[in-house]
């Protein structure tokens, strides 16, 4: 097995968070590893008690509806409604069935699945680089902020495309798995047009990916369709105890953002000190480039550091913010070595 070549990146630059492959290619890498590739936050939110009927009922359909409720107003969403999901991902998977259409646009370099998804079933799927480019398309996607640079695109701009969308009945679609960080006003949920939808992620901000839940904000009728394909009790009631609880804790938010902000600024500082420039990131994670990315990525490897490379983009490395006891071991593989 060659590690130094193409399997690593082929099997590690898909998706983050394979440890899995990680730990049986560098297999003499220290235990455990750190986690530094899936932009999850890696201060998770207190889940605190779960009451017994959350494990032994079904999930009771009140108690969804509050929980979308609670969603809604955090989100600051307006003339729509919430829909949860067992992860962001799943809605994903869901678009091509409940939009049939011929002609995806997707702006700029980001989450892969999209375009693999549309095109397994039978899309054209086109990249471009400007908003403008997506009036065209049957359906256009907008990673919000995107992942992996970060760019932001102003709800005002978002909202003309989908209006221009309209005009030939073409539907807008905005990932906002990285919005919860910044105020509500960044966010499309305010002025939602009746031809947009927007996904949200509980698991990334909340440091809770096993919860499995996610938000999908549509205008009502879109929002009865992801329903209807959804079918009863898509979530558990663990994660509507839980994500009720975390959504309604604004206090939280605040300061997880206020230590997030302070937490990205030492790790560029870092990176920079080690050689690399920052092309972008968002609060959960930091993109750099290296003229010797690969070589970058093969040392964390082995010190059991994953962090997110990309075939596409062979100078990149994306670094999740790390949990406090693992900021030693990240400096110590990021300092010269003697």
């Amino acid at each position: 097995m060659d590690k130094n070549k193409t399997e690593w990146a082929q099997t590690l630059a898909y998706h983050g968070g394979n440890l899995d492959a990680a730990q049986r290619l560098f297999d003499d890498a220290p235990h455990p590893w750190i986690d530094l590739s899936t932009g999850i936050n890696a201060h998770a939110y207190p889940i605190g008690e779960i009451s017994a009927q959350a494990w032994t009922r079904l999930p009771q359909a009140a108690d969804i509806a509050a929980l979308e409720k609670i969603a809604a107003q955090t989100f600051g969403l307006v003339g729509g409604e919430v829909v949860a999901a067992p992860g962001t991902q799943s809605l994903i998977q869901l678009l091509p069935r409940i939009f049939a259409a011929r002609t995806v646009g997707i702006l700029g370099f980001t989450y892969g699945e999209y375009a693999r998804l549309w095109r397994q079933n039978g899309a054209s799927v086109t990249h471009v680089d400007s908003l403008d480019a997506l009036a065209s398309f049957d359906l256009a996607i907008v990673v919000n902020p995107n992942n992996p640079d970060g760019r932001r695109v102003a709800p005002d701009e978002l909202a003309i495309l989908a209006t221009r969308m309209a005009l030939e009945g073409g539907t807008l679609v905005v990932d906002e798995a990285f919005m919860d960080f910044y105020r509500a006003k960044a966010s499309l949920a305010p002025v939602l047009p009746q031809n947009a939808l927007i996904l949200r992620s509980f698991g990334k901000t909340y440091g809770l990916a096993g919860v499995r839940l996610g938000f999908v904000l549509a205008p009502a009728l879109l929002a009865a369709q992801f329903r209807r394909v959804l079918g009863p009790w898509a979530i558990s009631g663990p994660a509507v105890e839980i994500a009720s609880r975390a959504l309604a804790d604004h206090d939280w938010i605040l300061a997880e953002c206020r230590r997030l902000i302070a937490e990205r600024v030492k790790l560029k500082d870092a990176l920079v000190e080690a050689g690399f420039g920052i092309v972008g990131g968002t609060h959960l994670f930091v993109l750099a480039e290296h003229a010797h990315a690969g070589e970058w990525f093969r040392r964390l490897a082995q010190a059991g550091i994953l962090v997110r490379p990309f075939v596409e983009k062979p100078n990149w490395l994306r670094f999740g913010i790390p949990a406090a006891a693992n900021w030693p071991r990240l400096l110590r593989a990021l300092s010269p070595q003697v």
